[in-house]
């Protein structure tokens, strides 16, 4: 089975923008301040090697969810680094399966002695069962698609904000 990863920057744009996702229209500014003003900003961490994919990820991410981006990486290496070396400064990681170096997968290794509050996501194009249920053995909370599952993740974002808000 052959799986590409290659999209057109002006398909991630659609995709980050929402205009690829049946029945979401994020130009309505009025339709997602309850949300952001309720939840908690959760101090987001990724791990991405596309800088297209990342830049646009981050933008829509921060206007359409309560997150601020603390950092990124595109190694395994750097990612579990960073997301080890101090716990207290991130709430949420993404992380993409398939690195410049090193896999998504490592990095979930190194991070599964984090603080229950902390999430670990998995943001990929291979997206199969098979990895799913290999990520969820790794400590992974939750595993969305790149291709089909953008509002998914940031439907997770919102929840996940509002639980972390009435946490602390």
């Amino acid at each position: 089975m052959s799986y590409s990863l290659n999209m057109t920057p002006d398909l991630l744009n659609k995709a980050f923008s929402g205009q690829l996702l049946p029945g979401s229209d994020h130009s309505d500014a009025s339709a997602q301040p309850e949300t952001l003003d309720s939840a908690l900003k959760m101090k987001t961490f990724l791990v991405e090697d596309n800088a297209t994919i990342r830049e646009n990820l981050i933008s829509t991410l921060e206007e359409l969810a309560p997150v601020e981006a603390v950092g990124s990486a595109e190694t395994a290496e750097q990612g579990a680094a960073w997301l080890t070396a101090d716990q207290s400064q991130w709430d949420l990681a993404i992380v993409d399966l398939f690195l410049k170096t090193g896999t998504g997968l490592g990095v979930l290794k190194a991070c599964q002695e984090r603080r229950p509050c902390q999430k670990m996501v998995v943001f990929s194009n291979y997206a199969t069962q098979e990895m799913r249920l290999r990520c969820a053995e790794l400590g992974a909370d939750a595993i969305f698609d790149k291709s089909t599952e953008i509002e998914a993740l940031l439907t997770y974002c919102n929840s996940q904000s509002q639980r972390l808000a009435g946490e602390r």
